[in-house]
């Protein structure tokens, strides 16, 4: 199995991701767009990028900004955010060659994005999602996304994978099968994040289990609900999850937030014959 790590922000520097990263063992590290040193500018330094990887025998895979929100009614907004996805995909492209290298070819290279929930009215009585209220404006905008993105990445060896978060709603379901029907899409089970919210994704997760590509694996608990947890420090069956993800043949980020965590989730996976 090939496991990685997040971009962690005790890491000020690519380098200094790139050292945890080796001393740990691990296949690959997720550049994640959130941060201000993996922006687009800086994701299209590819011979930088290469040059420091192929050093450290690893590759990379992607996260977008969470903020990303392709339905956003505002068009300067969400042609700002498909803008972005194109020119992430065009990185991407440039990085094949160290998955290729340093990673398993039969794992496509991997764009993780959460899904935007939108904003809401609180009437007196309830919260009506915009979204849901405007759903056939917010799947015109995922059928132009779904046509982009499959023009944009063509032949290459690229999925966008879509991250279960705190639940996904009805219409967001919607829009992920639409999504799922092109070959360009695929899923992310985050096991933390679905832990610390009851696992209210996990029929759906399971029903589009032929879809499963990519796994966020860190521990969780429901009461009270948290996750970001080193590995064996929460409530979920992790040799089960792990199972699931060798089975799909699916590449695994260890999804801490601190070093230390990463360490005892390398240690926990080494201690139970699981990496």
């Amino acid at each position: 199995m090939q496991f990685g790590m997040p971009t962690l922000i005790e890491n000020k520097s690519l380098k200094e991701n790139i050292e945890l990263c080796n001393r740990l063992g691990l296949n690959f590290i997720e550049l994640n767009m959130n941060f201000p040193e993996y922006q687009l500018e800086e994701l299209e330094k590819s011979e930088f990028l290469i040059e420091a990887a192929e050093n450290a025998k690893i590759y990379y895979t992607i996260h977008l900004d969470e903020n990303l929100n392709i339905a956003d009614f505002n068009s300067l907004v969400s042609n700002a955010y498909l803008e972005t996805v194109r020119r992430t995909i065009e990185a991407a492209k440039k990085l094949i060659s160290l998955r290729n290298k340093y990673g398993d070819e039969t794992q496509p290279l991997t764009i993780n994005m959460h899904m935007h929930h939108g904003i809401f009215i609180t009437l007196p009585d309830k919260k009506v999602q915009m979204y849901e209220r405007d759903f056939k404006t917010y799947m015109n905008a995922f059928a132009k996304f779904r046509d982009l993105c499959e023009k944009w990445i063509g032949n290459s060896d690229i999925k966008i994978v879509i991250e279960n978060t705190d639940g996904f709603k009805d219409y967001e379901k919607k829009s992920i099968e639409f999504l799922l029907e092109k070959s360009c899409f695929a899923l992310t089970w985050d096991i933390g994040h679905s832990k610390a919210v009851g696992e209210k994704d996990v029929p759906f997760i399971m029903q589009n289990v032929n879809h499963l590509i990519h796994f966020h694996i860190h521990d969780g608990s429901e009461v009270p609900p948290k996750n970001h947890l080193a590995l064996g420090d929460g409530e979920i069956n992790l040799p089960e999850r792990l199972q699931l993800a060798k089975e799909r043949n699916a590449r695994c980020v260890l999804e801490t937030k601190t070093i230390a965590a990463l360490e005892k989730s390398v240690e926990y996976l080494r201690i139970n014959n699981l990496h």
